[in-house]
């Protein structure tokens, strides 16, 4: 039996290892094509550094861009974004077993192992039917984003430039990754031109949603359908606690951001930057009119992030709603954290308070050395760190001109949030489980 669990353990570290691998090589392969000289409209050779920064943001689906999108780089490199973009979202272990499984290979336990530790999935078993209905439902809801879509950008843009806008907004929306091609109109300009168009922002609003609540979530639904009671507990604190997400912030943002303006322009923007904020990148309103406390209030939502399994990053809305019951647990003097009359396990307690632990240091020690470095207000660089960490993509308009050290930082938290800290932690550091001694237990007070 021990050496079954060692075996076990090897092919888990091996899991890891490969997700990460594949995401380096995948960085690495785009970073080389934006820097052909077709890549950029005044056909020069693009620096490594602006390439990779550009390529790492694609590919773990941020969107915090050195170079304007629309203007700077050509079709070829939007091109190439967009499809770092779709491959990052979808997950590459994912489109990697597709491309297996469509060429006639058998797909082996190693491979499905992969693929559940890339989607978070409980078990190995129904894989790879998971895996194909990721790709056809991610595909699907694409193609009826960018439909809905195309009647707004082609009429402002002409038939064939809003045909193209409609299918890159609709991937950039639905894979959370706040990319965007409206720097034709001013750069950096996000969707504020459209900040009053309803029909817009619900469409953009729907996509990041749908991107940001998970595959197996999606699976639920598609499975039990209106039939909440059938669904997992993952799915039901998934969809819980990305309502209570979504509501709370636009409250606030309404009566303490937003209040000025006609009722119809305070709702859709209160909406709009309550989903945007925890996964997209899209922004309809200029963040740097905010106020400080809107601005902290923003960079807890950005590291927060989506759910488990989704094409978002961040801490995911499964760990802040174990952290929130774990934290009721302890006030009511409980022993065991419970949600929808079932137990959660200590080891998943452990686990969101550890990502916790991570996600705090990372950002906060990044956010003090960039405003050290930079010579800049920590609150400013507190917001770029949660927003790269929690691939999010909003800024308040420093990253284009922040030093190589502090890019570095960025595209280093970018890649943490996107293929997960426990990942890399457990690629990085042998597992403990085969140890048979186990230390002496002993109580320590807290609080």
């Amino acid at each position: 039996m021990l050496h079954k669990n060692r075996v076990k353990n090897r092919t888990h570290m091996t899991s890891f290892q490969v997700i990460i691998i594949s995401f380096f090589c995948l960085i690495l392969v785009g970073s080389l094509l934006l820097m052909l000289p077709i890549s950029s409209r005044q056909r020069c050779v693009t620096s490594f550094p602006d390439a990779m920064f550009t390529a790492v943001s694609a590919t773990c689906v941020t969107g915090l861009v050195v170079k304007d999108t629309a203007t700077y780089w050509s079709l070829f490199g939007q091109a190439v974004i967009l499809m770092l973009i779709q491959i990052g979202g979808m997950g590459v272990i994912t489109v990697g077993l597709t491309i297996i499984r469509a060429s006639g290979r058998k797909i082996g336990l190693w491979q499905r192992s992969t693929m559940q530790e890339s989607i978070s999935a409980p078990q190995v078993g129904g894989i790879v039917k998971l895996t194909g209905f990721i790709l056809k439902t991610s595909l699907i809801i694409e193609m009826i984003g960018a439909a809905l879509l195309a009647p707004v950008f082609c009429n402002d843009l002409g038939i064939a430039k809003g045909l193209w806008y409609s299918v890159f907004h609709s991937i950039s929306a639905f894979c959370n990754a706040g990319f965007d091609l409206f720097g034709i109109k001013e750069p950096f300009s996000s969707l504020t031109f459209y900040h009053s168009n309803i029909y817009l922002n619900i469409i953009i609003m729907l996509l990041i949603i749908t991107g940001g609540i998970g595959f197996l979530v999606w699976g639920d639904i598609g499975t039990h359908k209106h039939r909440i009671r059938r669904y997992s507990l993952q799915s039901k604190v998934v969809l819980m606690t990305s309502a209570v997400l979504i509501v709370l912030p636009a409250l606030y943002f309404f009566f303490f951001e937003y209040d000025h303006g006609t009722i119809h322009d305070r709702t859709i923007h209160s909406l709009f930057q309550s989903v945007t904020t925890r996964t997209a990148g899209f922004n309809t309103t200029d963040l740097a009119a905010m106020d400080e406390s809107g601005t902290a209030i923003m960079v807890i939502l950005m590291l927060i992030g989506g759910s488990p399994g989704s094409t978002a990053g961040g801490m995911k809305t499964a760990t802040f709603a174990v952290l929130f019951l774990s934290a009721i647990t302890v006030f009511s003097r409980r022993n065991d954290v419970q949600c929808f009359k079932r137990r959660i396990s200590d080891e998943t307690v452990r686990s969101a308070g550890a990502v916790l632990f991570m996600y705090l240091v990372l950002f906060f020690t990044s956010g003090v050395i960039i405003s050290r470095v930079e010579d800049l207000p920590l609150l400013t660089c507190l917001f770029e760190t949660s927003s790269a960490i929690g691939t999010v993509g909003l800024s308040l308009g420093i990253t284009s001109g922040l030093s190589a050290v502090s890019r570095v930082i960025l595209m280093i938290l970018m890649f943490f949030g996107r293929v997960g800290g426990l990942t890399l932690i457990y690629a990085a550091l042998p597992s403990a489980d085969s140890q048979n001694s186990r230390l002496p237990l002993e109580k320590i007070s807290v609080g």
